[in-house]
C-alpha cells in the first residue's frame, strides 16, 4: 500500500462511531464544570468494546486498575512522606515502586486480572509525578473521572449494541407489549 492511500474496503464502522460519540459526550459533560475531560475521554476510549463483554472487560481494565493502583499509591506515597515529607526524589521511591508494583499485581490477580497496565500507570504518576498537596486529590479525580468515562461507555454500549438498528424495533415491540400491547 502506497502512503497517503487508503485500502479499497476502508470505511468508519459504527464501532469508530460509537466511541468517538462516547468521547464527545464526556467532553461536553465536562465543560460547564470547567474540568479537564481527558481522563474521562480515555474511560470512555477504553470502555468501549465491540460488544457488551467486551466493554465490561475493557472499562473493567481501565476502571478497577485506576482504582487499585490509586490506592496503593496513595498509601505508599503517604508512608513516603514520613521519611521524606517535601516528595523529593530519593531511591526509597524504588523500593516503593517495587512493593507497590507486587501489591497492585496481587490485587488484580484476586480482584480484576486486567487492571495491572493501567493500575501501574496511576501508581507510579502517583509515586514520581504527583505533588506532596495534591496526590489524594488526584487519586480521587483519576478515579472519578475515569469511572465517567466507563460507565458512558458502558450504558452507550448497553443501548447501542453490535446490531443496534434492527434490535431496536424488537425492544420497541417488546416494551409495548408489556404496557399492553401494541396501540398501532
Amino acid at each position: 500500500m502506497t502512503a497517503g492511500k487508503l485500502p479499497k474496503k476502508y470505511h468508519i464502522g459504527m464501532r469508530n462511531i460509537k466511541t468517538a460519540i462516547c468521547a464527545a459526550l464526556c467532553a461536553l459533560l465536562y465543560l460547564p464544570f470547567g474540568r479537564s475531560p481527558a481522563f474521562a475521554c480515555i474511560g470512555a476510549i477504553f470502555g468501549l468494546g465491540s460488544d457488551m463483554d467486551d466493554s465490561i472487560t475493557q472499562g473493567g481494565n481501565r476502571l478497577f486498575g485506576t482504582l487499585f493502583g490509586g490506592v496503593i499509591g496513595v498509601v505508599l506515597f503517604w508512608v513516603y512522606l514520613h521519611f521524606v515529607p517535601d516528595g523529593a526524589h530519593t531511591p526509597l521511591l524504588a523500593a516503593l515502586v517495587f512493593i507497590g508494583t507486587v501489591l497492585l499485581i496481587e490485587v488484580c490477580h484476586i480482584f480484576w486480572v486486567g487492571g495491572v497496565q493501567p493500575g501501574s500507570v496511576v501508581l507510579c504518576i502517583l509515586l514520581f509525578n504527583t505533588p506532596p498537596e495534591t496526590y489524594v486529590a488526584y487519586m480521587l479525580a483519576r478515579t472519578f473521572d475515569t469511572a465517567v468515562g466507563v460507565l458512558i461507555a458502558w450504558v452507550f454500549s448497553w443501548v447501542f449494541p453490535r446490531g443496534w438498528r434492527g434490535l431496536w424495533p424488537q425492544r420497541i415491540a417488546a416494551w409495548k407489549a408489556r404496557r399492553g400491547g401494541s396501540s398501532s
